[in-house]
């Protein structure tokens, strides 16, 4: 026991100094002689994890859950690898355990908190965050999550609340500011433009501050379109994508190979095949920005759907069955490996990665706007799954797509720094959706965002329809849907429709000429054709 005791103790120390080769022989040392050493266990799968080896970090950190259930650090890593690998369900159940462990440290709690949001458990993630917060109330970060939770569980009131306690605390946080600005409308007798402009002000063109440019142009672009004014508001557009794409790589002909691999893999009408015989999923897909999350509201509210979020279970299963061991969600590599892959076995990966968040009902709902790059996949895969694709008109499209700013760190949105990069991007998107209907013809319900607004009930009718779903009321208020909602929409969908959003690009005027002059010239209709019924 003395060998193992000062091993474990020359383990901790090559850990503490973050040399993980040297951790990582010492922990298999110290295991071969003692198997249960609950920190040696630990230490080996925090060391795995920090290699990238996450089957084995998974395999120790659970372990050490095992050998010692009361130890609440324990329970919160484990937790935090299955989120790192995407197993949320495990990952859910990992960190409600932790939970019943009473934590008390706040940054656990914030952990906790961060895991439960990525699961989509946003009543528990408020509750952790809440703790942590209660016990670090200088925390600013803490404090900041508690009101995305909030944001994302319906409750605006208390989110806009915590947003400005966190900027009185520091005004240099600057998400927060941009947060605040999209949490509602604003008006001449309520809005933050002053205070805005003043932290701009202060704000210098040096690399450093680029993050404080960014956040605040943005939120200052915001609070101009709510007031009307759509010049200033698209100059600080500008100068906060501009900001935000100085330290990022992209070129447009990065995706234009993507896209065409893909169709390239599809050059003709499917023959049917035999696929996993699902009937549970409705993947809802387009471009972001487009009304999705509002369909998704509307199908959600069925009584026999769930909505299962934006999940990148298919991507991450296609990737899988291909074998590629390149770093991306999907390129080229990846969609010629699996031009003649186990489509059953693909579509039973796919459902089995959902559970348990889905299964409770008898259909479930896969709102990745971005699955448009995978639905012909999805077809193969599962030739029962409905898959709906929502379009909105062109210029609303890209602006509002520009107007976003999305998750820095998502595989997909890199052309959304730049206008006509949007717009090449729009174009590639147009002409994948045409290759889509002509080789599965019948398999994709395309569905215009406008004419759900103008013809609410008739266009429900018919996405239920196409789902094979019986007409259910509740799909007609959807705004009283009470499920969470995590995507850029999650304040508009709570309110009735509304067309505010319709036409918003010629509000812009001459500032988009050149957009609609790039989309106009790749065969783009910008024009909504309006047939009417006499």
């Amino acid at each position: 026991m003395t060998d193992a005791t000062a091993l474990y103790a020359r383990l901790t120390e090559a850990f503490n100094r973050r040399a993980w080769q040297q951790a990582e022989k010492m922990a298999d040392e110290l295991l071969s002689i003692a198997p249960r050493h609950p920190g040696g266990l630990y230490i080996a799968g925090l060391t795995k994890l920090e290699l990238g080896q996450m089957p084995k970090a998974l395999e120790y950190l659970r372990k050490a859950t095992i050998v010692e259930p009361t130890r609440v650090d324990f329970a919160v890593q484990l937790a935090k690898a299955f989120s790192l690998v995407n197993r949320n369900s495990e990952a859910e159940v990992a960190a409600n355990a932790a939970m019943a462990l009473s934590p008390t440290h706040p940054a656990m709690l914030d952990t906790l908190g961060v895991i439960f949001s990525n699961v989509g458990a946003y009543a528990s993630a408020a509750a952790a965050f809440r703790v942590a917060v209660k016990s670090a109330p200088a925390h600013v970060s803490y404090r900041y999550n508690l009101a995305t939770a909030l944001v994302a569980a319906g409750d605006i009131d208390e989110a806009e609340t915590e947003i400005e306690t966190c900027i009185d605390q520091d005004p240099t946080y600057w998400r927060a500011h941009l947060t605040l600005a999209q949490l509602k409308r604003q008006t001449a007798a309520s809005h933050h433009v002053e205070r805005l402009e003043s932290l701009l002000s202060d704000v210098s063109e040096t690399p450093v501050e680029r993050p404080a440019r960014m956040w605040l142009n943005m939120a200052i672009a915001k609070e101009y379109e709510d007031l009307a004014d759509y010049p200033k508001a698209f100059d600080h557009l500008v100068l906060g994508k501009n900001a935000a794409i100085a330290d990022r790589s992209y070129s447009i002909e990065q995706d234009e190979a993507l896209f065409a691999s893909i169709m390239h893999a599809f050059p003709q009408p499917q023959a049917p095949v035999d696929g996993y015989p699902t009937h549970e999923p409705i993947f809802i897909i387009g471009m972001p920005r487009s009304g999705t999350t509002l369909v998704e509201r509307i199908i959600s509210s069925h009584l026999d759907v769930q909505s299962a979020g934006e999940l990148l279970n298919f991507a991450m299963s296609l990737k899988f069955v291909s074998g590629s061991k390149t770093e991306k969600m999907i390129d080229p590599d990846i969609v010629s490996r699996v031009h003649d892959t186990d489509w059953n076995r693909l579509g039973e990966i796919y459902l089995s990665s959902t559970r348990p968040a889905t299964g409770q009902r008898p259909r479930f709902i896969d709102k990745l706007p971005h699955n448009f790059l995978y639905a012909g996949f999805i077809a193969k895969a599962m030739p029962n799954a409905k898959i709906i694709c929502l379009r909105r008109n062109p210029m609303d499209t890209c602006l509002s797509n520009f107007r976003q700013l999305f998750a820095p760190n998502s595989p997909f949105f890199d052309y959304s720094f730049d206008l006509l990069d949007t717009g090449r991007y729009y174009v590639l998107f147009d002409r994948l959706m045409a290759h889509w209907q002509r080789v599965f013809p019948g398999r994709i319900l395309e569905i215009d965002y406008e004419d759900l607004v103008d013809s609410q009930e008739e266009n429900s009718r018919r996405l239920l329809e196409f789902c094979d779903l019986p007409w259910n009321d509740a799909c007609l208020r959807f705004e009283e849907n009470s499920s969470p909602v995590a995507t850029a929409s999650s304040v508009q969908v709570r309110e009735p429709l509304y067309r505010s959003a319709m036409e918003r690009w010629k509000k812009y005027g001459s500032r988009l000429d050149e957009l609609q002059a790039l989309l106009t010239s790749a065969g783009i209709k910008i024009e909504r054709q309006v047939v009417l019924n006499y």
